[in-house]
């Protein structure tokens, strides 16, 4: 990545009209141990002063009429009723998000979220919450450094459909070390039956610069078996399809209609524009992203400068490669020719794109369908990740 160009238009320009909006607030009651998002514990933080910064930005970057907006971090839910509102008030002044979002989605944590904060996000134009569960086990919870309990995640859930909440979604992880299949299934069905519209679901893993990842270096943990990973794997799929949901990303599982939009957008390697500290935007083909530090982040608001830290614009094999490789993590798979169109690229790109499909369609992983797409096949499933990133070396 490089150094940013702070005179290259996107870094500072507004994004297009109704471009997909994303907020970072990176606060957490504690950093859980496998996370390797920007976030910090919240204690002693100066948690109001960033909604002002994160508005200042919103003020000369953020789009118009955003299709979709996601409240992500962090923990969006720990702020306080007055402060959400504050912030969506702010941004609904800026975008006009409330009469143009097709989707307004907030990330929250159990410890955070009861029926009177969902009423407020309701009230305050957010439709979809999407609740970090992760687990059931006490044990698993306290291992990832969650501060709430099982019982918690199951209450936050139901005060949230309680509260009218109609788009509902869990996060949860398995695969964690010590969680047998039969605990994971159990867990899944346990939160399933709450009623959800939506649920992702996610294989434990091991990020650099995560304490996980520095366990597991000192031998202090260890990954569990790749055949019990993709029984839980499978079961995930199998559970999720008996309660009315397409598995319609490799993580991400939905009832009719209940996709989530604004994530869709990033698999279709779509633009979408960040604010706050570490956001990451993609305008035309040039991304960039603010610093991992929340004074760094400010010191530019403040000057009115680019919080941009670096940038980069792909060549055009290696968009064409990135489209790919997002999109084939989807049920939809993807159309060759949608994906040139949106990488910006010509006949070499065609040529090595068919060319490396072609390879994976005769190893049985990839097989085209009668409507000209690319998905993977049942084989293919379990190794998305591979598969996919066959197509980032392009030529």
């Amino acid at each position: 990545m490089a150094t940013v160009d702070t005179r290259h238009p996107a870094c500072s320009e507004r994004a297009a009209e109704g471009t997909a909006l994303y907020v970072h607030l990176p606060f957490c009651a504690a950093k859980c141990s496998y996370c390797d998002f920007y976030s910090v514990p919240a204690e002693g933080q100066d948690l109001s002063g960033v909604l002002d910064d994160v508005l200042l930005e919103a003020r000369r970057r953020a789009p118009r009429n955003p299709r979709t907006v996601f409240l992500g971090g962090g923990t969006p839910s720990l702020y306080s009723r007055e402060e959400l509102r504050r912030l969506l008030d702010g941004l609904d002044a800026i975008t006009g998000f409330r009469t143009s979002a097709v989707e307004v989605t907030a990330e929250c944590n159990p410890e955070s979220l009861d029926g009177a904060k969902a009423e407020t996000f309701l009230e305050l134009g957010v439709d979809r919450l999407s609740v970090g569960v992760q687990s059931l086990r006490p044990n698993v919870l306290e291992f990832f450094g969650r501060v709430h309990t099982a019982d918690q995640g199951l209450r936050a859930l139901r005060a949230a459909r309680s509260a009218g909440v109609q788009r509902l979604s869990a996060d949860l992880i398995y695969s964690s070390p010590g969680l047998s299949s039969e605990q994971w299934r159990e867990d899944l069905q346990a939160v399933l039956e709450v009623g959800l519209d939506h649920f992702s679901a996610y294989s434990l893993t091991f990020e650099e610069g995560t304490p996980l990842f520095r366990w597991r270096a000192q031998g202090k943990v260890r990954e569990e078996p790749e055949e019990q990973q993709l029984e839980q794997f499978h079961a995930t799929r199998e559970i999720g399809a008996e309660h009315g949901f397409e598995a319609y990303e490799i993580s991400n599982f939905a009832q009719a209609g209940e996709r989530c939009s604004h994530n869709l957008a990033y698999w279709a390697n779509a633009p979408y524009c960040g604010i706050g500290p570490s956001a990451v935007s993609k305008l035309g083909q040039t991304r960039f992203g603010s610093p991992k530090s929340i004074g760094k982040w400010r010191a530019a608001i403040s000057a009115d400068e680019p919080a941009a830290e670096w940038d980069e614009t792909p060549d055009e094999l290696a968009r064409l490669g990135e489209t790919w490789w997002l999109g084939l993590r989807t049920a939809d798979g993807v159309d060759p020719r949608q994906a040139l169109k949106t990488a910006g690229a010509g006949q070499a790109g065609e040529a090595a794109a068919a060319s490396t499909a072609l390879v994976l369609c005769e190893q049985g992983l990839l097989e085209p369908s009668g409507d000209g797409r690319y998905r993977l096949t049942v084989a293919g499933l379990p190794l998305a990740d591979g598969v996919a990133r066959k197509f980032l070396t392009l030529g």
